[in-house]
């Protein structure tokens, strides 16, 4: 019984392990902080910060799911989540101020505009109690912050070593 017990629990497992490994995240990673310029049917044209962060849990085959915010000029952040299928890119996230809560939903294509920046278009829509605005926006991701290395070394004083007397 023991035996058996063993058996079908081990071949459970490697079933389990090559599931996983069938279903681990194969599409491009799209993390990063982008500048954004956007028009807004309301608002007029703004600018915001919106940053990507992949979820390597929930993230699976072709589809990369993502932590996503958006902070606007006045250090209002927004929070939501996005999910990638490609070059193709659905966000959400909520317009909550308090009293109610409202959600921005869009919908994005995605380019590659170097070996490692991306770049997107997002269309969105956010509905209200008077019908609701639409707008778009482009965003850049930034470019990497490149570390500076300290190029020179420090020099090691040998140890003092106490005069014997």
């Amino acid at each position: 019984m023991k035996k058996l017990f063993l058996v079908t629990l081990v071949l459970f497992s490697l079933h389990l392990n090559s599931v996983q490994a069938k279903d681990q995240f194969v599409g491009p990673n799209f993390s990063g902080v982008y500048s954004c310029k956007g028009t807004n049917n309301k608002v007029g044209e703004y600018e915001v910060v919106a940053t990507l962060k992949l979820n390597r849990i929930s993230s699976h085959g072709e589809f990369g799911m993502y932590d996503f915010n958006t902070e606007t000029e006045n250090s209002l952040v927004y929070r939501g989540q996005a999910i990638a299928n490609g070059n193709r890119l659905a966000l959400t996230f909520n317009l909550t101020d308090g009293r109610n809560a409202d959600y921005s939903t869009g919908i994005a294509e995605i380019q590659k505009i170097s070996s490692t920046r991306w770049a997107y278009t997002n269309h969105y829509y956010e509905p209200d109690d008077n019908g609701g605005d639409y707008g778009s926006e482009h965003c850049v991701m930034q470019k990497p912050v490149k570390k500076i290395k300290n190029t020179k070394k420090i020099k090691k004083l040998p140890a003092l070593v106490p005069a014997q007397g």
